[in-house]
């Protein structure tokens, strides 16, 4: 279940930043505060998923009567802009460090409590994004994707911090974390453009609409004459359809209804999720 995910995304954030914040007190690595920081905002993002998933998960009311599925993709837009603070953060802990280096203490021990921290982020971004993709949940991917940056980040802080305790060469903390701040900086960007995509109402892949097609052509069978102006569009852990079935001028009213049931039944039975609507149209309309 999504929600039991981001819950379980937010009990291992907590328990990540509170590792990370002990290597950074073991060693005053500002590259290893830059890492602690991103924590801080894989914190802020889990809270959010789980919030956004709980509010998606209400049943269409009055008001919203094509349910609530969008709110996933603010908690994405959110956490997209939290990464782009931490980068700035970041960025202003190691600016200073870069024209005044400092040798730092305590690295074996503090590199070895990253490394475990990043273990364990490493696993949970690989469960996040297996079930942000099971449950079509943006919210659940996004936050996947961005504990899965945040542990190439650290392998990049961890090499980095150990090649300057190996060499002293010290400027190579700052410089790393600067690129560390570069990098989710790029993230952050990412997650708000493809989180606003899924607010613009983007369709399928090319892959599922070609899905889609498969299927009407099965069950239709040559019941009806044309199929046009399809339509599809995503919001959430849910997916819209819509096409024109154009069908014979014998054909019967009741007949049509029955031939939309089935295919209404058959796309609905090979995308769970899928809201469909077939709007029938006479042999007059057939565009082709």
């Amino acid at each position: 279940m999504a929600e039991n995910a981001a819950r379980l995304s937010l009990v291992v954030a907590l328990l990540v930043l509170g590792i990370k914040a002990f290597a950074y007190l073991l060693t005053g690595s500002v590259a290893l505060l830059s890492d602690a920081l991103e924590s801080l905002v894989n914190v802020a993002g889990a809270l959010l998923a789980l919030l956004a998933i709980r509010f998606a998960q209400r049943p269409p009311d009055e008001t919203h009567p094509f349910g609530h599925s969008k709110a996933e993709y603010f908690s994405a837009v959110l956490e997209g802009v939290l990464v782009v603070l931490a980068a700035l953060l970041i960025a202003k802990e190691a600016l200073p460090r870069l024209f005044h280096p400092v040798p730092l203490e305590g690295l074996g021990p503090g590199l070895l409590v990253s490394l475990l921290a990043s273990s364990a982020n490493g696993l949970l971004a690989y469960h996040l994004i297996r079930q942000g993709r099971l449950h079509r949940s943006p919210a659940l991917v996004a936050d996947g994707y961005h504990v899965l940056s945040d542990v190439l980040t650290s392998g990049g802080v961890l090499l980095g911090v150990g090649l300057a305790w190996l060499t002293g060469f010290w400027i190579l903390d700052p410089l790393l974390a600067l690129l560390v701040a570069g990098n989710i900086l790029l993230m952050g960007f990412r997650l708000v453009r493809d989180s606003v995509g899924g607010l613009m109402d983007a369709s399928l892949s090319p892959e599922e609409v070609a899905r889609i097609q498969e299927v009407i052509a099965r069950e239709l069978g040559g019941k009806a004459l044309e199929v046009h102006d399809l339509k599809t569009r995503k919001a959430g852990n849910r997916a819209f359809l819509e096409f024109h079935l154009v069908v014979p001028g014998s054909m019967t009213v009741e007949e049509a209804h029955r031939l939309c049931d089935e295919l209404e039944r058959a796309l609905e039975e090979s995308f769970p999720g899928l809201a469909v609507t077939i709007h029938v149209e006479p042999e007059s309309e057939r565009k082709r």
